[in-house]
């Protein structure tokens, strides 16, 4: 039971995180830049987004 919640977890951070470096990677860098975010940063943001969701 507990192995299940974790992959859960798990696969619903992935997910998180492969949306958010696309929509993120679709952005023009004006875009980006008006969000405070540059292109090397997409990964880092991602990875966070992923860690609270």
């Amino acid at each position: 039971m507990l192995l299940w919640g974790f992959l859960a977890r798990q696969f619903r951070r992935w997910q998180v995180y492969n949306r958010t470096v696309a929509e993120l990677s679709s952005l023009d860098d004006r875009s980006l830049a008006d969000i405070n975010v540059s292109r090397s940063e997409i990964r880092a943001v991602a990875r966070h987004a992923s860690a609270v969701a």
